[in-house]
């Protein structure tokens, strides 16, 4: 027998069509001391120059500056596709003498973005909210140190149950492969033992091709992600890249024998923005959403009490 269609076969293609049409946003936030090339990866990773009015302080200003909260919103276009990507940078942070809670701007701000979507969930314009969650936190670990420091340590424990941390391996041209790859250990190990929630890169599906298991693992194996970033096109036997020259050799950002940088910005972009936007969602903003409602139940019924109590000593007061 000849099996008729309904035709709701079509609906994921009415879906991509909407969600084209309203664009996508991704909220990428970026933390850790100051001179590890913060700056330097989000131009290479989204080929911008987001920082070109940036006044860079001294020593002296930066000691005694607070960090900042510093939002860069801008829109591009691929193929069609819109995104509207928030960068929010965090000068200051660890560059203080004291550095005692440095991180709680940063908390504040992650909070203060829930409390905002919660707020406009809760009103009257819920179809046009604006999405200002952030959806990922790159924190940039120094090369220069024996792994994480106690700032690094305390930070990330302060935010990783807000948001979704990718550990990054800063200015890794400063060091060996042996280096690296021994450094990336002790951080591993480090992140473990201090009990820091990191990003999970979700489980492969049985069915997924060999390929895309095989960069998964990549993916997981590379954790934290050790970076060279550069705006400056170098050219070399006829081929242009962006690099850094230096006496000993060149250093090319893109070549995977050089840095993760491809493979951090493939993640970003290419295979988990998606996953990185439901597990704000569907985890810290929801864990922020029931505790939000669990305090106006507790508030409700304290109110409740009250008023009981009141009514009862109105009585006692109006019997006597």
């Amino acid at each position: 027998t000849c099996h008729e269609y309904v035709g709701f076969a079509t609906l994921p293609n009415q879906v991509h069509r909407k969600t084209v049409k309203k664009g996508f946003t991704f909220t990428l936030m970026v933390a850790g001391e100051s001179g590890l090339g913060k700056s330097t990866l989000i131009n290479s990773l989204f080929l911008t120059d987001l920082y070109r009015h940036r006044k860079v302080p001294n020593a002296e200003e930066r000691i005694s500056q607070t960090v900042d909260i510093i939002k860069h919103t801008i829109g591009i276009e691929e193929k069609g596709i819109k995104l509207r990507l928030t960068i929010i940078d965090t000068p200051g942070f660890g560059d203080a003498v004291n550095n005692t809670q440095s991180w709680k701007h940063i908390e504040d701000y992650i909070e203060q973005q829930f409390e905002q979507y919660f707020r406009d969930e809760s009103g009257l314009n819920r179809s046009n909210i604006q999405d200002n969650r952030v959806h990922c936190c790159l924190y940039f670990i120094s090369p220069f140190g024996h792994g994480l420091r106690p700032l690094d340590v305390e930070c990330m424990k302060a935010l990783h149950d807000k948001v979704n941390i990718i550990p990054v391996l800063a200015k890794v041209d400063s060091l060996t492969q042996a280096e690296v790859y021994r450094k990336k250990m002790k951080i591993r190990e480090e992140i473990k033992q201090f009990g820091i929630n990191i990003y999970q890169f979700p489980e492969c599906d049985s069915d997924e091709d060999e390929d895309f298991k095989k960069q998964d693992q990549m993916l997981k194996d590379s954790i934290p992600f050790a970076i060279i970033g550069s705006n400056v096109q170098v050219e070399s036997k006829g081929r242009k890249f962006r690099g850094r020259v230096y006496p000993w050799g060149l250093v090319e950002v893109e070549n995977p024998a050089h840095s993760d940088f491809l493979l951090l910005r493939n993640m970003l972009v290419r295979t988990h923005m998606q996953d990185l936007k439901d597990v704000t969602r569907e985890t810290h903003y929801e864990n922020y959403r029931a505790q939000c409602i669990q305090n106006m139940t507790r508030m409700v019924v304290q109110e409740r009490k009250r008023r009981w109590v009141e009514a009862h000593r109105q009585c006692a007061t109006e019997v006597t």
